[in-house]
């Protein structure tokens, strides 16, 4: 069975945000991402693989008898968009993507160019609601950490 490639690492935030952050606009961008995930889950933000920040940690295990650890929640400021890890892609939850306001989407994941372009209390109930989501399929999360908007 592969191993999981995107696991926590020993590079501070801080480090990869100066280091391979190519604008300051994107920077900027990954501080007000960092502090509204920081808020919310109540984690502090660690490197996962070489790209993706992430905010806490659960273990997954598939049908298929895949498993891992991932972050709750995290983005990975990439060259033409910030990719955002706070959506489960699953179709009960399409709803909770109204309103957001300038985004695109993958199957898990959505693309934002500018933390100014969504709606940050849109983009909080995500969170919340794909935090809790997690919590009951995973049995993971401490609840009293969710900083409910």
């Amino acid at each position: 069975m592969a191993k999981n490639k995107t696991m926590e690492t020993a590079v501070t935030v801080t480090e990869f945000l100066e280091s391979f952050v190519e604008t300051e606009q994107k920077r900027a961008d990954s501080w007000e991402f960092i502090r509204l995930m920081q808020r919310i889950t109540g984690e502090e933000p660690k490197m996962w693989g070489p790209s993706i920040i992430g905010f806490g940690h659960y273990h997954y295990k598939y049908a298929s008898g895949h498993e891992g650890d991932a972050p709750l929640i995290g983005f990975s400021p990439r060259k033409s968009a910030h990719s955002l890890y706070v959506f489960t892609g699953l179709e009960e939850h399409e709803h909770l993507l109204e309103g957001l306001g300038a985004f695109k989407r993958g199957k898990a994941c959505i693309y934002v160019k500018k933390f100014t372009d969504i709606h940050a209390d849109v983009l909080e109930k995500l969170i919340v609601e794909t935090i809790l989501f997690l919590r009951n399929t995973y049995g993971v999360v401490d609840a009293n950490k969710i900083q409910k908007t």
